[in-house]
C-alpha cells in the first residue's frame, strides 16, 4: 500500500463528496489492508485541570472568556490521576490520555507533577498521552525522557477558518508545537472537529494539511461538536451523523496507518452511526469517562458496541516502550 504526502485539495474534496457507499468501499478496502483483524484500540481521557484556560476557543467551555468556563475544580494531584490510569487498565484501556487547560506549559512543580504522572502511567505498561497547550523545545525533550508515547495538539480546523474559532493563538504556533513534538521523538495525535460552521472546503482543507504532513500524525481524533451553552458556538446545529462517517472515511483513505480515532461527540452518534464509523476506518475509541471504572455502565456499553461490530480490543501489552505506534 503506497502512503501519500502530496494529496491535493481538489482530490480530498472529490472523496468527501462521493456518493456514500463509494467512499465506504474505498475506505474499506484501505483500512483492511493497513488493520487486518478490524482491532480497536481504547484510550481513556482524564482532565487533570479543568478551566481556566486563557484561550478563546469559541467551542470550549474551559475558556476563561466565556461564561461557561467550568474552572473550580482544584488541579488532580499525581497519585490519585494514577489511580484512575489503575482504574482504565483494569477496564482494558490501553491508552492513557491526561488533559490540562492550559495555552502552554509552564516550568515548576506542576510540569514536574505532568511528568511523574507520564512516568507512573508507563510503568503500568499503558501508552500516555498528554494535551496541554503549546510547548518548549526543552519541556518537550523532557516530556520524551519521561517515556511520553504521544502529544495531543489538534488544528481544530482548515487554515482558512479558524480566525473565526480561535483569536488567542495562530495556526503557525499550532504547527510550530507539533514540529517541537516531533523532534523530540514522540508522536503526534492531531486531529480536528467538525460542526464549527466550517464549509466543505474547510473541512477537506483540515485533512489536507494532516494528510500532507511527513510522517502522517500516528494518531487522528474526529471530533464532532458538543454545543455547550455559554460558548459562542452555543447555537450551532448538531452534526449529521453520516458528516462524522464521511470525514472517518477520508481520513482513513488519506492516512492509511495512523489511528484515526472516534473522540468528542460519539455519545451524540448512535450505535448504528459509530458502527459505520468503525466499519469506515476508525480504530480508537476514547472509552468511558473520566471516573472510569469496571463497572462503569459506558464501558459496558462500549464493550457492547465493539461485540455488536465484531470488532476486537487491542490487547494490552506487557510494557510499551516510549515512541511505540500513536
Amino acid at each position: 500500500m503506497i502512503t501519500r504526502h502530496d494529496w491535493s485539495l481538489e482530490e480530498i474534496q472529490a472523496l468527501l463528496a462521493l456518493p456514500l457507499m463509494d467512499l465506504l468501499w474505498q475506505a474499506q478496502q484501505v483500512h483492511r489492508a493497513a488493520n487486518p483483524g478490524y482491532r480497536v484500540q481504547l484510550a481513556s481521557l482524564l482532565s487533570v485541570k479543568t478551566g481556566g484556560c486563557e484561550e478563546d476557543c469559541a467551542y470550549c467551555p474551559q475558556s476563561l472568556h466565556h461564561s461557561a468556563d467550568v474552572a473550580g475544580r482544584p488541579e488532580l494531584e499525581v497519585e490519585p490521576v494514577l489511580e484512575r490510569a489503575r482504574a482504565a487498565r483494569e477496564a482494558g484501556a490501553q491508552r492513557f490520555c491526561m488533559g490540562w487547560a492550559w495555552r502552554e506549559i509552564r516550568d515548576g512543580a506542576p510540569f514536574e507533577a505532568m511528568l511523574s504522572m507520564v512516568r507512573g502511567v508507563r510503568e503500568l505498561g499503558l501508552e500516555a498521552c498528554v494535551t496541554a497547550g503549546m510547548l518548549t523545545d526543552a519541556q518537550a525533550a523532557r516530556l520524551a525522557e519521561a517515556g511520553l508515547t504521544a502529544y495531543n495538539h489538534n488544528l481544530d480546523t482548515s487554515p482558512e477558518h479558524y480566525e473565526r474559532i480561535i483569536s488567542t493563538r495562530t495556526y503557525q504556533e499550532r504547527l510550530e508545537t507539533l514540529q517541537r513534538v516531533r523532534r523530540a521523538g514522540i508522536t503526534l495525535c492531531c486531529g480536528g472537529i467538525i460542526g464549527l460552521g466550517e464549509s466543505p472546503a474547510d473541512r477537506a482543507s483540515l485533512l489536507q494539511v494532516l494528510a500532507t504532513m511527513e510522517p502522517h500524525p500516528e494518531s487522528v481524533p474526529i471530533n464532532a461538536l458538543v454545543a455547550v451553552e455559554g460558548t459562542p458556538l452555543e447555537e450551532q446545529a448538531p452534526v449529521d451523523p453520516l458528516e462524522m462517517v464521511r470525514m472517518v472515511a477520508t481520513a482513513r483513505i488519506l492516512m492509511p496507518h495512523s489511528r484515526v480515532r472516534l473522540s468528542a461527540g460519539r455519545e451524540a452518534l448512535g450505535r448504528e452511526a459509530q458502527i459505520l464509523c468503525l466499519l469506515a476506518g476508525a480504530d480508537s475509541i476514547f472509552y468511558g469517562d473520566t471516573l472510569l471504572t469496571t463497572s462503569n455502565p459506558a464501558v459496558e456499553a462500549d464493550r457492547e458496541l465493539l461485540a455488536a461490530a465484531g470488532v476486537v480490543a487491542e490487547p494490552l501489552p506487557e510494557s510499551v516502550p516510549a515512541g511505540t505506534r500513536g
